[in-house]
């Protein structure tokens, strides 16, 4: 007997990178070439991720651009990025910092004593307690692109923050919208 195929579409961490990315540098009209280069995807992985984030209703296509749709991506990236995308840390790590350690946050929040997060990363020069970033190629990409990184960050707020963090990291991404 044959298995029903489950064929319900479920959205990739590839996914909601891309989307930030996109944040990154919107209002620019980029070709699928241009923004794998940007995300540090393959061609295949932008299309998927797009197709996957239009199904989702999260973003549309105008004039063949990919047009994030504001209102949708705000309520998934506020209230439901964080549940499917959760927070996965491990030990001590040489990385790129992230979260309330990176700009733009690391301005609003002051130090403390504990470790900071830190995507594990080669090129990365602080020492903190691991973030598994979003994506694979997040910090190299992130490294590369100041609004990306900052985009990145914010979600990492998001994500594993306290309550003073997340609300912070909410008010700088919709002046970012």
């Amino acid at each position: 007997m044959r298995r029903p195929v489950n064929r319900q579409p479920a959205l990739k961490a590839q996914d909601l990178y891309l989307l930030l990315a996109l944040l990154a540098r919107r209002g620019e009209v980029l070709t699928y070439p241009e923004l794998a280069a940007f995300a540090g995807l393959s061609m295949s992985e932008v299309h998927g991720a797009l197709k996957r984030a239009e199904q989702a209703r999260l973003l549309a296509f105008v004039d063949k651009q990919p047009r994030i749709i504001v209102p949708a991506f705000k309520e998934f990236l506020f209230h439901g990025a964080r549940y499917a995308f959760p927070a996965a840390r491990g030990g001590m790590v040489g990385g790129v910092p992230t979260a309330y350690a990176a700009a733009p946050l690391n301005a609003l929040i002051a130090p403390s004593a504990d470790p900071s997060p830190v995507w594990p990363h080669a090129e990365g020069k602080a020492r903190g307690i691991a973030l598994i970033p979003l994506y694979p190629s997040a910090p190299a990409a992130a490294l590369r692109s100041p609004a990306l990184y900052e985009n990145l960050a914010l979600f990492d707020a998001l994500r594993m923050g306290n309550a003073r963090e997340r609300n912070l990291a909410e008010k700088l991404f919709e002046e970012r919208f």
